[in-house]
Formats: C-alpha cells, sequence, structure tokens
C-alpha cells in the first residue's frame, strides 16, 4: 500500500502557502463568529464593536479575541519559516527531512490554532499551546541550522 503522503517529492515549499492558510483560519472564524461586530470596511474596529455587544457572551467574545490573536500569531512567524524552508532547499537538505520539519511546523500551528481558540477557556491548557508555538519555532530553527551546516 502506497503512503499517504509521499515524503520522496518535495512538499515543503507548497507547506509555505498551507502555512499561510493555517494562520488564516482563525480570522475567518473570528470574523464569522463576530457576525454583526464585524466590520469589512473597518475590520480593527472588531474589538471595540464586541465590546459594546452585549448579545454575545463574555466567552464568545473571548474566543474570538483568542481566534484574532491566532491568527496574528501565525502572521508573525510564517515569514520566518518560509525563508526557513527556502534556506533549507537551497542547501539541498535531503527531501525527506525538509519535508518532516515542514509537517511538523503545519502540525504545530494546528495544535496551537485549535488550544488557542476552542481549548483556552479552561486556563490549564495554556501550557500546551505554549508548547506548541515553541515546538514551531523549533521546526523554523532546525530548517536554519541544518541548512547552515550542509553549506
Amino acid at each position: 500500500m502506497a503512503p499517504f503522503l509521499d515524503l520522496s517529492s518535495n512538499w515543503s515549499l507548497h507547506s509555505v502557502p498551507a502555512a499561510f492558510v493555517l494562520a488564516l483560519l482563525p480570522n475567518f472564524y473570528a470574523s464569522m463568529a463576530a457576525g454583526k461586530n464585524y466590520d469589512l470596511a473597518n475590520p480593527r474596529k472588531t474589538e471595540e464593536h464586541l465590546a459594546k455587544d452585549t448579545t454575545l457572551s463574555k466567552q464568545q467574545v473571548n474566543r474570538i479575541l483568542r481566534a484574532k490573536a491566532a491568527a496574528n500569531n501565525g502572521l508573525e512567524t510564517i515569514g520566518l519559516y518560509a525563508a526557513g524552508v527556502v534556506a533549507a532547499n537551497a542547501a539541498k537538505l535531503p527531501v525527506e527531512t525538509v519535508n518532516k520539519l515542514s509537517l511538523f511546523y503545519l502540525g504545530t500551528r494546528l495544535v496551537y490554532n485549535l488550544v488557542y481558540v476552542f481549548l483556552q477557556d479552561n486556563r490549564k491548557f495554556a501550557p500546551v499551546r505554549s508548547l506548541a508555538w515553541m515546538a514551531g519555532l523549533g521546526a523554523i530553527f532546525s530548517l536554519f541550522i541544518k541548512a547552515g551546516n550542509a553549506l
């Protein structure tokens, strides 16, 4: 039986737009969940509108704000991730290595988003979110370190 994803083909560059989509997904969720509070003409006012809305519970508002924060966090790291993928490919690292680190990064971003947006109502999950974030940075650093060692 063939593997689900052939890691001998280079998928790492494809992972960069996938990471971008993963970074935007929480923002899409926040926009939909905010409903009338989301102003397409002035989206940065969403937080202000949410603060005035008495129809949403505090839990709903907090989840929307965390979703926006998760999206921002993803966008803050994607440049470094993309550069790491390019560096690893330019250094001609083994394709399997780059693919595994890329998939690992995507997995950490997915876990980060899910934990931050949906499980953070329980503050005990905060360390899981932080661990996912640090693991993602570890994947990025590994791409750079391995590329540097290969050059």
